[in-house]
């Protein structure tokens, strides 16, 4: 599994969008899933 660094600054942003205990991982996929929605809308905003 690759490995990532964050800066503390980083950390502390994801810190505090956080939802209950939810898990690095589950956090990161929900940030991917609100950026893929959103570029999709974007691209399909023109049509």
């Amino acid at each position: 599994m690759p490995s990532v660094e964050l800066e503390e600054e980083t950390i502390g942003r994801l810190e505090a969008l956080r939802v209950d205990d939810e898990s690095d991982d589950e956090l990161i996929n929900e940030l991917i899933n609100i950026y893929e929605t959103s570029e999709y809308t974007l691209f399909h905003a023109g049509d």
